[in-house]
């Protein structure tokens, strides 16, 4: 049952994309335009703006990955084969200034927001039952402040809109100042109120978890009260409110870890994978990933390069990669491998492959990324890995993280990840002072989240003295804090007089 039509909404073009009874998004092909009336008219039509934000949402992908990742010290200074991505440089180079602004635009999430505003103000008129129309637009409200979360960690203040655009009468209409941060966090909390209100303790998840859920924005919950109580005044109180929502999630019968590392991102199990709680859907013949083009390797080079030298298990990089194609232009560095490559800890086989060259003594080429590699079929390699923006792995340690700085005992979280890490001999955590519990903390999200854009926004959510500590005082001086947040263009402020610079540019 698809709905094959052009729809219009009051001028203003959206993506979109098509709605099936089965809420497959393999089913959602974009489409020109949305009408209004007809929305509120066809439930089918209804449906189809809200199926087509998770559309919307996926292709973000590589903009989530270069905000909450690249700014930190997993890719810099890193090894590889071919011309270096500048773009990607930029960040976690720290080679940023209101002339040389990365991720313009405010990354282009007003689209999204838009879209998502549009069926939050359509859907309580719009024909559905009940039930139905609730739980879109839980969901709706869940994702929005997870959108304006992303926008609150990466600028600080911004513009709110919580009403869709349906005209444009002049270009006055568009201009919008910088709401202060404590208003956008009093917009963030209301919205995971108003998500939680609405799913009424419904913790049901769908096969294949690519569809927001209560789950999420109670992990979402522990997340932005973990920033407000500690870089927002809120204190205990909000850490304590985060604890309690973690706990919560902890607790769902339907969650847990994967026993094998491996199988969280195995394209092939993601039907009732226990540990994601939220994903970005990639599937043949309907998305497949892009973001990580810059951490292969090109066919040539594949031929020349091998993996694990001087071993029984020696291999060209072709031969046990023979269809991935890319580009080798970002790395980890060699300090950052060695410190990784504990032969004990299964994450890193899954997570990347060092690549020698095979010249004497084998030196290392670079690194091939290969949590999100995705499988081989028909004689292609198909990206198909869905990206997960929750899992269960970060409720254990954000949990770790909220007893950390409430002064509380996190070791059984931090070993429940460790056990699954290294087996059962494992070395647990023994329980130390806080600053030894928020360093284990940051140390098995460092092992636990490479490529998942999560680094730098847990440095930052850590405080100002983790992100000095860990990241090139070189690139990011502490004299410097002002470049914790990204600055907006000089034709953003030349555009829209009502705007603003973030502090310190």
């Amino acid at each position: 049952m698809k709905l094959h039509k052009l729809l219009t909404i009051a001028g203003l073009s959206l993506s979109a994309g098509l709605f099936s009874c089965q809420r497959q998004l393999d089913e959602v092909t974009p489409q020109t335009s949305l009408n209004q009336q007809l929305a509120l008219a066809d439930p089918n039509a209804a449906m189809t703006l809200y199926t087509g934000i998770y559309a919307s949402l996926r292709g973000y992908h590589s903009t989530l990955v270069n905000l909450g990742e690249m700014r930190s010290e997993i890719w810099a200074d890193g090894l590889f084969t071919e011309s270096e991505d500048t773009g990607l440089k930029q960040y976690w180079s720290h080679n940023i200034s209101a002339v040389n602004v990365p991720a313009g635009n405010w990354g282009g999430f007003y689209t999204l927001i838009d879209r998502i505003n549009t069926v939050i103000k359509l859907f309580p008129q719009a024909p559905l039952a009940d039930a139905q129309r609730k739980a879109a637009l839980a969901e709706m409200y869940g994702l929005r402040a997870y959108v304006y979360f992303t926008l609150l960690r990466t600028w600080g203040g911004v513009p709110i809109t919580t009403e869709p655009v349906s005209a444009v009468n002049s270009l006055t209409d568009l201009y919008r100042e910088r709401a202060k941060p404590e208003e956008v966090l009093a917009l963030i909390k209301s919205d995971i109120d108003q998500s939680l209100t609405l799913f009424a303790g419904n913790n049901a998840f769908t096969a294949k978890r690519v569809y927001w859920n209560r789950a999420a924005t109670l992990t979402l919950k522990g997340d932005v009260y973990l920033w407000s109580g500690t870089l927002m005044g809120g204190g205990n109180a909000d850490l304590t409110a985060a604890k309690t929502a973690l706990e919560e999630v902890k607790a769902m019968p339907a969650l847990g870890l994967q026993a094998a590392y491996a199988d969280v991102f195995d394209p092939t199990k993601e039907t009732n994978n226990r540990e994601i709680i939220f994903a970005l859907s990639f599937e043949k013949n309907e998305a497949t990933q892009g973001a990580y083009g810059s951490f292969l390797v090109n066919t040539t080079q594949a031929g020349t390069l091998v993996l694990d030298p001087g071993t029984s298990t020696a291999a060209t990089v072709s031969s046990a990669y023979p269809y991935v194609a890319g580009a080798s232009r970002v790395g980890l560095s060699q300090a950052l491998i060695t410190r990784l490559n504990n032969p004990n800890d299964r994450r890193m086989r899954v997570t990347f492959r060092t690549m020698h060259r095979t010249t004497a003594g084998n030196p290392v080429a670079g690194i091939l990324l290969t949590k999100f590699i995705g499988r081989v079929d028909a004689g292609t390699q198909l990206y198909d890995n869905d990206f997960p923006i929750y899992r269960y792995a970060d409720v254990l340690l954000l949990l770790a993280e909220a007893n950390t700085k409430l002064g509380n005992d996190p070791s059984a979280d931090i070993n429940a990840i460790r056990a699954r890490a290294y087996g059962t001999g494992y070395t647990p955590y023994t329980n130390g002072s806080q600053q030894a519990n928020m360093d284990a903390v940051l140390d098995e999200n460092l092992r636990e989240f490479i490529a998942e854009g999560k680094r730098w926004f847990a440095l930052r959510r850590a405080g100002n003295a983790y992100v000095f500590k860990n990241v090139s005082q070189i690139y990011l001086p502490p004299s410097q804090p002002f470049k914790l947040q990204l600055p907006v263009s000089v034709s953003m402020l030349n555009t829209d007089p009502k705007l603003t610079q973030t502090p310190g540019y």
